[in-house]
């Protein structure tokens, strides 16, 4: 992901994290999201909803009854790489990531990430 110039707001800054978000998915799970939007709520809720996100063989999975273990699976993974979501959301938006949730749905296929945001120059004042 390119390096910015400074903190983004706006539409810059929701462009900003589903284009991040897309491409932690195409790294990891070598496919892109059938869609991808990202909104912020409250000023401090930034809420990334990626629809289709389900691999083949996780499709596969889920068909054959096996949902649960996609599910594990998923959080399991989203769990690890937490700290790289939390990094990017940081960078992008110049203000430290209080909260990271992440969860995902069988039937519609989406997965939704959540950061809930210092509000607006709480981070700068206590790095700077």
């Amino acid at each position: 992901m390119p390096a910015t110039d400074g903190p983004l707001t706006g539409d810059e800054l929701l462009a900003a994290v589903t284009k991040a978000m897309v491409a932690f998915h195409e790294r990891y799970y070598h496919r892109t999201p059938v869609t991808a939007k990202t909104l912020l709520l409250g000023g401090e809720l930034l809420v990334c909803v990626l629809g289709g996100v389900y691999s083949d063989v996780e499709k596969t999975m889920i068909e054959l009854q096996r949902a649960p273990i996609v599910h594990e699976t998923r959080s399991a993974f989203q769990n690890a790489l937490q700290h790289r979501f939390v990094a990017a959301i940081e960078r992008l938006s110049g203000r430290k990531v209080l909260t990271f949730m992440s969860d995902h749905h069988v039937g519609p296929d989406i997965e939704i990430e959540l950061f809930m945001l210092t509000p607006t120059n709480t981070f700068a004042a206590s790095v700077g």
